[in-house]
């Protein structure tokens, strides 16, 4: 699976970091999020999948490969 974060329509809540903080950071500056790892493990799949769930601006988009 491959996560996609559509920066521009981040909020900077957070929720994602709370949910799967293996895989999304937020900048020092603006809060917005970040994506560490695109390819996540199989173990951190539902955190991932969690975080796109949680995300109030619908920023985060899960890629089945």
């Amino acid at each position: 699976m491959r996560v996609e974060l559509d920066e521009p329509k981040c909020v900077a809540s957070g929720q994602c970091v709370v949910a799967a903080p293996e895989v999304f950071d937020q900048r020092d500056e603006d809060g917005v999020a970040i994506v560490l790892d695109q390819n996540p493990a199989v173990q951190l799949l539902d955190g991932v999948r969690e975080a796109a769930a949680v995300c109030p601006a619908v920023a985060i988009r899960l890629v089945e490969e």
